[in-house]
């Protein structure tokens, strides 16, 4: 079996952070969003992953290389634009050829791997076997109808659901999934929609099967479900105490990288510094990520994610519920009279209270 994992796109819900960086690269508890779903593939037992990305991208084989840090080989597979998943799997097939595989969209992050879905898959011989995870908001996802215990249809972001599960950007094929995305037409929107290729599997009678999610899945593609993803793998945090603790006071499960210093300070976990962090008479609060080379100094921080080299100075009001990009700084300006001086970059989001 093999894997193709999803990191193309332009992620406009994400900018300005996605205007100098893949988003399949933001990191979630200081681990960069892809890594978490080619973990899962090599924890499977996968060797050969393929991974589609935009096309003239060199930040993500940039990151990952060839794959062989973590036991892959990974093919990289350039998307002229994004024309849909449909179309992703369509022009995956000379690196698929007649195996099974795993698609997995590599902006999902879920609880306890995938090893139990491929399980299922090979167990119950389908063609197609989709994951599923009950959600509030499924006009938002591809949408299954059910009866009994078989899925008879699937609908892409229905105005009317016909159940209340969303296909998760975790799915199973054997090849019989391309003669789908090679007879489906391009969908009002001008993609070639995965829910269209589900569909004409159903249609021709083949065995489309599904897995219910019993733990958390996450769709990272807002700043506030990144917060949450963050959240949740931080919960399961476990901790490592490499840098240096002065005169501090540092609570629950908290991770702090090799030449960090915490001095002064207050930390309550689950939170994880990176190497070379300083975090100096300052608050640290649960569910915060802070990456390599930041300083977080006189100031107060909570559930967020600072990316590297980022500074937080003297800042009087507590920062939290924040994404905060690369190289930035937050400080406390001291010239009179008070005031707010912002330098902001194209579809940012401020909010001052």
């Amino acid at each position: 079996m093999k894997a193709l994992i999803t990191a193309g796109g332009h992620g406009t819900r994400l900018r300005p952070i996605t205007h100098t960086k893949n988003k399949h690269l933001i990191p979630i508890a200081n681990r960069t969003m892809l890594s978490y779903s080619l973990k899962f593939a090599a924890e499977a037992g996968i060797t050969e992953a393929g991974i589609i990305i935009n096309q003239g991208d060199t930040e993500i084989e940039g990151e990952f290389g060839s794959g062989s840090d973590l036991g892959l080989k990974i093919t990289y597979i350039p998307q002229e634009a994004p024309l849909g998943l449909a179309h992703v799997v369509k022009i995956a097939q000379p690196f698929i050829g007649d195996e099974n595989f795993i698609f997995y969209l590599g902006d999902n992050i879920l609880v306890g791997g995938i090893r139990k879905f491929i399980d299922e898959f090979e167990s119950n011989g389908s063609n197609c076997h989709l994951v599923l995870s009950k959600v509030s908001d499924p006009e938002r996802f591809g949408v299954p109808e059910i009866e009994g215990d078989k899925i008879i249809g699937v609908e892409e972001k229905p105005t009317e659901p016909k159940s209340s599960f969303a296909v998760t950007g975790i799915y199973l094929y054997d090849s019989s999934i391309f003669e789908a995305v090679n007879n489906i037409e391009p969908s009002a929107r001008g993609e070639l929609e995965i829910s269209d290729a589900h569909q004409y599997l159903l249609d021709n009678g083949r065995n489309v099967t599904f897995s219910e999610i019993t733990g958390w899945w996450k769709d990272t593609g807002k700043a506030s479900d990144l917060l949450e993803a963050n959240r949740l793998v931080l919960d399961n945090l476990q901790e490592e105490r490499n840098g240096t603790v002065e005169n501090s006071n540092v609570t629950g499960r908290v991770s702090i990288g090799e030449g960090s210093k915490v001095i002064g300070s207050t930390i309550r976990g689950p939170a994880i510094l990176g190497k070379d962090v300083i975090v100096e008479n300052a608050y640290i609060g649960p569910h915060t990520a802070i990456a390599d080379g930041c300083r977080i100094i006189g100031s107060e921080l909570e559930y967020s994610i600072l990316m590297e080299r980022t500074s937080i100075i003297d800042v009087q009001t507590r920062i939290e519920s924040s994404l905060i990009g690369h190289d930035a700084e937050v400080i406390r300006g001291s010239a009179k009279p008070k005031s707010h001086r912002l330098l902001i970059g194209d579809q940012s989001r401020i909010q001052i209270s």
